[in-house]
């Protein structure tokens, strides 16, 4: 027996001894409270100016509540730093005047940029949460850190989320000695509710705040540190509301465009400069049903997609960066796959992915001429479809796409549903149908299951995937099971699949320790140890493909929001075919090794923070050191630079017994007067195939959500021919967004 296999074995019966007694830490799994904590608003008549003072009468006159509880490090204890919240309303605006006491004052404050939906993890911030229809699934979140700048969501089930969703919504604050304030004007047409016979409402409501110095998040209305604020069965009530009855409201968000294009090698048909007029329009029918429609889209502001060099057998999936494909991604998007903290297993299964429309299999934008989205949400269903019309190239037809899907909720907590996506183009028409379902199955546990079916018309055979994912969350242990089935024949044309022609098994269980024997308490939040077993075997044959057990005998969490842990992986790969990663070839055949891993950060709201992940070992019929690390300079948030290193150096691997070292350089930089006005500067450098790239934009928010953006782009890639083509756009894009 070596050395890490006994390491493999410590580790899992470590995490078995310990399954049991750490059933009896204190801060245990509590129902939600049959008395909900309450806040209540106060009716005003005059507007209020936003400037983050709150040194109008009307807020001197208003109860404040506080009495924040720890959600963490200590879950249940009154909070070291206390929060004040006071709600008033009128007729146009619901009002929230919040102060975040500090006996630190400013210097406490941490921000590391400027960006909207910043980073979670690196900034002070408070974070407003709504369910205005009680149904205790559905939420609208509200986040600002102390720079007002805004992050906001919907979430659904705090299981699926629009994390790109931007709502029409104010903010200004104020740093003073004493803390922090925040004022904020939330339009009655931006938040969701009922239209009721009775003008009293009352919605269920909670609010957080993080201080990040010292790591401490605290609760309005408390739930489990194993949960989320979005777990709406915790939250609490917002009473005294009299909101005008929900009424239909547009907006309209035209855009006006100049580009210089250049192309290299030359491109039959492009046009060096060009000129485009589009835009888009939302209308809110009423509060469950919106109506989208998209003509001519541009998408020049989006971001762009970093390069990466992948090493595993698993095809990468690169997200959606468009805002229109963004919007109500958690309805189309739904499928299986790992957790944030990766937890649930590597395999992801996606019936459908909207990158597959408007771009092709290089990034390459391909113009989309018109497009829609309906979306029906209430409590009993949700419902929604989208109709594209990707334009046709060289000649062809248009290719036009249709997704529908639908969900029925089943009892509190559980789900079931179903979705088709069809693409029809000049090569015939492809359909991807799928039945699912969620059930939550008490406060703990969670099943997450589907069922999907893809056919073509052009001769193939039908295609057949499924998934089982199984969780038991507590504060201390996650558990899963994932089972996963993808056939030869199934052909994700519309989705995403990580492979093929494969079943996979994937269970693990991670344990959370916090009692009184961890030792160096004063920087040890907690001791995380964890295993993960990944087993897949081919669908048609039934043979085993890959085995991998990776034990994490060593994960700290560390006071200070970072952490470090140890890890190592024994696996198995049975290469039916070759493999070929960073360009090295790999023959067929079976592959015994073993490899290490670090994996550390520091505190990621500090000036310099680094992020560091190393593994070594062998690999495959060679040896890989690899490393990913990124470097993070930020002493203010108007002022944010971040380089990253991807290095992988390969000894005695291949067919051609090859030595190299292959390195992916990026660096970033972010420039900001204020949270509107930002110069965002990014850079990359690919040694595998001697690319690079840039992306420079200018972004200022001159009105709520209406922009002007000057982007200079630069991008080389592989075509498919094996050529390689640059590209380089100098765009000016203006939008309007007027609401009615």
């Amino acid at each position: 027996m070596t050395f890490f296999t006994r390491i493999l074995n410590l580790g899992t019966y470590f995490s078995l001894f310990l399954a049991v007694p750490l059933m009896c830490q204190d801060a245990e799994i509590f129902p939600p409270g049959k008395v909900k904590r309450v806040i209540e608003s106060k009716k005003i008549e005059k507007p209020i100016r936003i400037d983050g003072m709150l040194n109008e009468e009307e807020w001197k006159n208003t109860p404040t509540t506080s009495s924040f509880l720890q959600i963490e490090p200590n879950q249940g204890e009154l909070a070291n730093q206390q929060t004040f919240l006071s709600v008033l309303y009128n007729k146009q605006y619901l009002y929230f005047g919040i102060f975040a006491a500090d006996s630190l004052g400013k210097k406490a404050i941490r921000a590391t940029d400027f960006k909207r939906d910043f980073n979670f993890n690196s900034h002070d911030l408070v974070a407003l949460a709504f369910d205005g229809f009680n149904d205790n699934r559905n939420a609208m979140a509200l986040t600002m850190n102390a720079y007002g700048v805004q992050r906001d969501l919907l979430s659904f089930d705090d299981l699926y989320y629009d994390s790109d969703w931007d709502g029409l919504w104010r903010v200004r604050t104020n740093r003073t000695d004493s803390g922090w304030y925040a004022e904020v004007a939330v339009p009655w047409q931006t938040l969701r509710y009922p239209k009721l016979t009775d003008s009293i409402q009352q919605w269920g409501f909670n609010m957080i705040r993080v201080r990040r110095s010292t790591n401490e998040t605290s609760a309005f209305s408390p739930f489990p540190r194993s949960f989320s604020a979005l777990r709406m069965a915790y939250a609490g009530l917002l009473t005294n509301l009299q909101p005008p009855p929900p009424k239909s409201n547009i907006r309209f968000q035209p855009y006006l465009l100049g580009a210089l294009d250049r192309y290299s090698p030359e491109i039959a048909g492009t046009k060096e400069q060009s000129a485009k007029i589009g835009g888009e329009m939302k209308w809110a029918i009423n509060p469950n049903t919106v109506f989208d429609l998209t003509l001519n889209t541009d998408f020049a502001q989006a971001d762009v997609d970093r390069q990466i060099n992948n090493i595993t057998r698993f095809s990468i999936l690169f997200p959606e960066r468009r805002q229109f494909f963004l919007e109500n991604a958690s309805l189309f998007g739904v499928g299986g796959g790992p957790s944030p903290d990766f937890s649930g297993g590597f395999m992801r299964i996606q019936p459908f992915f909207s990158r597959r429309i408007g771009l092709d299999d290089n990034g390459n934008p391909i113009p989309i001429d018109i497009g829609s989205r309906f979306v029906y949400r209430s409590l009993k269903r949700n419902a929604g479809v989208m109709a594209i019309q990707q334009r046709g190239l060289n000649g062809d037809d248009p290719t036009r796409f249709f997704v529908g899907r639908f969900s029925e909720n089943l009892g509190e907590q559980h789900r079931v549903g179903g979705l088709v996506a069809l693409k029809n183009g000049p090569k015939g028409t492809h359909a991807t149908s799928m039945i699912d379902g969620f059930f939550r199955l008490g406060q703990s546990h969670s099943l997450n299951t589907m069922f999907i079916n893809t056919t073509q018309t052009d001769g193939k055979k039908s295609g057949l995937a499924g998934y089982a994912q199984y969780f038991y969350a507590t504060n201390q242990l996650k558990f899963w099971w994932t089972q996963s089935i993808v056939n030869k024949d199934f052909n994700p044309e519309l989705g995403f699949v990580s492979r093929t022609d494969v079943i996979g098994t994937t269970p693990g269980v991670n344990i959370y320790y916090r009692g009184n024997k961890l030792p160096f308490k004063k920087y040890i939040r907690a001791f995380e140890p964890g295993l993960n077993i990944e087993i897949y075997h081919q669908a048609s044959t039934g043979k085993l493909i890959e085995r991998q057990f990776i034990v994490w005998p060593l994960f700290l969490n560390l006071q200070n929001g970072g952490f470090i842990g140890y890890g190592a992986n024994i696996a198995y790969q049975n290469l039916t075919e070759a493999f070929e990663p960073l360009g090295v070839r790999i023959p067929a055949g079976s592959f015994n090794y073993v490899r290490n891993q670090i994996y550390l950060s520091s505190d990621p709201s500090k000036i310099l923070n680094v992020f560091a992940d190393y593994s070594w070992g062998n690999y495959f019929d060679g040896k890989l050191n690899a490393l990913d690390m990124t470097l993070q300079f930020a002493p203010s948030p108007h002022f944010s630079l971040l380089g990253r290193m991807n290095r992988n150096r390969v000894k005695s691997l291949g067919e051609n017994n090859s030595t190299e070292t292959i390195d992916l350089f990026s660096i970033e930089g972010r420039f900001a007067l204020n949270p509107r006005l930002q110069l965002i500067g990014f850079y990359q450098q690919n040694a595998e195939n001697k690319l690079k790239n840039y992306n420079i934009r200018v972004s200022w928010e001159y009105r709520p959500l209406s922009f002007i953006y000057l982007v200079l782009n630069k991008r080389g890639f592989e075509r498919l021919d094996g050529r390689y083509q640059n590209e380089q756009h100098a765009i000016l894009k203006l939008s309007y967004l007027r609401q009615l």
